[in-house]
């Protein structure tokens, strides 16, 4: 029997890596691009998590959420617009993710099988980010705060649950601010000496998805080149 698999974010970087890691005959995957919905919008995941449970036929076992911003937001903003782009990146990175893992634990639990989660947070939730991304480093920790919850919580279930916390890795996502940063500054920063392919962080995800031991359940995985350890 296939794998049924619900990607977001999936049109490039990692996502696009992820959901080609994830091409094989054993697996049918509906892959979403931003394109497929603004995860602003709190409606959104609900109509995505339908539309996917349409297009795989009733049903999913493998939840990968990737879909993510990483917009600057310096602290001398205005007020309102201060407060507009932290709710803005905490919808997108955390609380669309969070709709999406809840109505992919009870779809499980309906159906009474096993399920896997596979959350890309970031470094950046163990180690903080940039004066101007509070919110990106935030929304990060939270996704990572919630994917222990959901592994302590439904393991008896057969639900598991993994995060995986890249450092710099090579998209588009992470061109500008790597560009600002200064290419050599931010090397000196990483011991491997460049930052992670999307194929590698794509190799981890596709291992949580479908082979990862069940006793690696709230695992939290690192791909930064040793630029953070833990």
């Amino acid at each position: 029997m296939q794998t049924h698999i619900l990607i977001t974010g999936a049109s490039r970087g990692i996502g696009a890596a992820i959901a080609e890691a994830l091409t094989c005959d054993a697996v049918k995957t509906v892959a979403l691009a931003s394109a497929d919905g603004d995860l602003a919008n709190p409606a959104t995941p609900a109509r995505l998590w339908q539309s996917s449970l349409d297009q795989l036929d009733g049903r999913i076992d493998v939840l990968v959420n990737n879909a993510g911003v990483f917009e600057a937001n310096p602290i001398g903003n205005a007020d309102a617009d201060w407060l507009a782009n932290w709710n803005r990146t905490l919808q997108i990175n955390l609380t669309a993710s969070t709709d999406l893992c809840r109505r992919a634990v009870l779809h499980w639990q309906e159906r009474r099988t096993n399920g896997r989660i596979v959350n890309i947070a970031s470094r950046a939730a163990h180690r903080g980010d940039s004066p101007a991304h509070w919110h990106y480093a935030a929304s990060k920790a939270g996704m990572v705060a919630m994917t222990k919850t959901i592994a302590r919580a439904y393991a008896k279930d057969g639900i598991l649950a993994f995060a995986i916390c890249p450092g710099f890795t090579m998209t588009g996502m992470a061109d500008e601010y790597l560009a600002s940063r200064g290419g050599d500054k931010l090397l000196a920063d990483i011991p491997l000496g460049r930052v992670a392919e999307p194929h590698e962080v794509a190799e981890m995800a596709r291992w949580c998805a479908l082979d990862a031991p069940a006793s690696m359940t709230g695992a939290v995985l690192d791909v930064n080149g040793a630029s953070y350890v833990r």
